[in-house]
């Protein structure tokens, strides 16, 4: 490719001055991966000269998921924020939303840039783009993440880019870019095996959208995994044994299937366990993210290959990969978040997915999003796209949280994000709960006596007991009451079944 850049080079303090009140940005970024950061920095710091000033300035802000302190951190703390989708991980933007400074609107990733594209988040201003290299004829290749960014530069009236020159140029061919038709002219996505590619290396834009060139070369604010305490590793273990059983009786084939993981430290370790486990055969990955337990499990042939929507590992693995970037090239590809997460790719391939829950209600409701049904912790993402579509469906969580104080497995979600309809398979570190093919009272019993910690299977057993007849055994003046007696107290630990009246 040409790296001639004809374009207006700009300081991030020039391209922010551009930017009015009122207006809405897609940034890229899924995860901090990819992620816009220098001019979102600069415009932080003119939206609090402008309130100082004594003028209103906030901005509507959409990026492919989460990003980094560098943009959603710092908007958020200089409340440049008027509203935000899809997903957010950032303690500030966190608290701005709970406290109802910032709307924030949860949404599944893969419908995103439909909705860009649909106008149903309105008119977007501007796209601002993290990227290794622009050709003069708008030729665009991206850097760690591809997210929606190709949306935004497609759908804004302007676009600036960031060249960031941490990401080297020879990241050309790693992106498979494909933007499928809309409704009622859409196709079949051709993606038949986790390898395909079905589009182009890079973003084509008409140049004359592009206004200014900003340079930057901070690395991702992708931060460093923990090393897996002993209940990761058991939940971890608890996966990779349900699923070689599986393999065993003939439910997944002996060539296995692809799989889909969450990002964390429960998901990290279970692909830990997974690679590890002398059973399952080396394996392929259809999933958002490629975090840092996929590069391992590739250096040791574990993982075969990987299709995502972000690299997201830490600066010095970073490096590592592009020092040896020959090696890793053949083995993932990047791909818009609309077809990673596409339910008709994923029920296609046939995805084994593999999500962390905040809770689970014995019956097999899953809530991914809030705390005690109230605050947001950092929303759906992809979680709802993959599990609803799955071949087979788990979700992981521990026994307990807040040192006890906490049981995930409740009567009743809090918040409902997956349905019992969606959940097959409930792991903690206690067991493995089986729901399919069981009515409500058999769910119950299974993820209760398999999941539950053994401080709270007394409280759990006891909640329905005085239900009389009806499909399933709910309690409607006591479904939360653990909850309840935690915000009472500080514990559910001691809650008792008496009316709720």
């Amino acid at each position: 490719m040409n790296s001639a850049t004809p374009y207006t080079e700009m300081t991030p303090e020039e391209a922010a001055s551009l930017i009015q009140n009122g207006q809405t940005i897609g940034f890229s970024g899924f995860t901090p991966a990819g992620a816009a950061k220098a001019v979102s920095r600069a415009l932080a710091e003119r939206a609090k000269a402008e309130h100082e000033a004594g003028r209103p300035f906030q901005v509507g802000v959409v990026t492919g998921a989460s990003t980094g302190q560098s943009l959603d951190g710092v908007l958020a703390e200089a409340d440049a924020i008027a509203w935000r989708t899809p997903y957010q991980s950032n303690g500030s933007l966190r608290k701005a939303i709970n406290e109802g400074r910032t709307r924030f609107f949860d949404m599944h990733l893969s419908l995103l840039q439909q909705w860009v594209r649909y106008g149903f988040l309105g008119k977007f201003h501007w796209a601002i783009v993290e990227a290794a290299e622009v050709t003069p004829d708008g030729e665009i290749t991206l850097t760690s993440s591809v997210g929606a960014a190709n949306t935004f530069l497609n759908q804004a009236e302007k676009v600036i880019i960031e060249i960031n020159r941490f990401h080297p140029t020879k990241l050309y061919g790693l992106h498979d870019i494909y933007e499928p038709e809309d409704p009622p002219r859409r196709r079949e996505i051709p993606v038949f095996s986790v390898r395909q590619r079905c589009g182009a290396p890079v973003v084509k834009i008409d140049p004359s959208k592009i206004v200014g060139v900003v340079y930057n070369d901070q690395p991702d604010e992708v931060g460093g995994f923990k090393a897996p305490d002993a209940i990761p590793q058991k939940i971890g273990q608890n996966v990779a044994d349900f699923l070689a059983a599986e393999m065993r009786a003939g439910r997944i084939p002996l060539d296995f299937l692809p799989i889909q993981s969450g990002v964390g430290n429960i998901a990290n370790a279970v692909l830990g366990a997974m690679g590890e486990h002398p059973d399952i055969p080396a394996f392929e990955m259809y999933s958002e993210v490629i975090q840092d337990s996929v590069i391992s499990l590739m250096e040791a042939d574990r993982i075969k290959f990987a299709s995502g929507t972000s690299l997201t590992i830490g600066e010095d693995l970073m490096r590592k990969v592009y020092d040896n970037f020959d090696f890793f090239r053949r083995r993932m590809i990047l791909r818009p978040q609309e077809i990673s997460n596409n339910p008709e790719v994923v029920r296609r391939l046939g995805v084994v997915t593999i999500n962390t829950a905040i809770e689970v209600d014995i019956f097999g409701n899953v809530n991914s999003t809030h705390i005690m049904g109230n605050d947001m912790m950092n929303g759906i993402g992809g979680s709802g796209d993959f599990t609803r579509n799955a071949y087979i469906s788990i979700f992981t969580c521990p026994s307990l949280a807040k040192k006890g104080a906490i049981s995930p497995i409740v009567p009743l979600c809090s918040h409902l994000d997956h349905s019992e309809h969606s959940v097959q398979v409930v792991v903690t570190e206690q067991g493995i709960a089986d729901l399919r093919g069981k009515d409500p009272h058999e769910r119950a019993l299974e993820i209760i006596n398999k999941c539950a910690h053994p401080d709270y299977r007394d409280t759990l057993r006891g909640y329905s007991k005085d239900v009389k007849g009806g499909h399933t055994p709910q309690t409607l003046d006591r479904a939360f009451a653990m909850h309840q007696r935690f915000l009472e107290t500080g514990s559910m630990q001691g809650t008792e079944w008496g009316s709720a009246k």
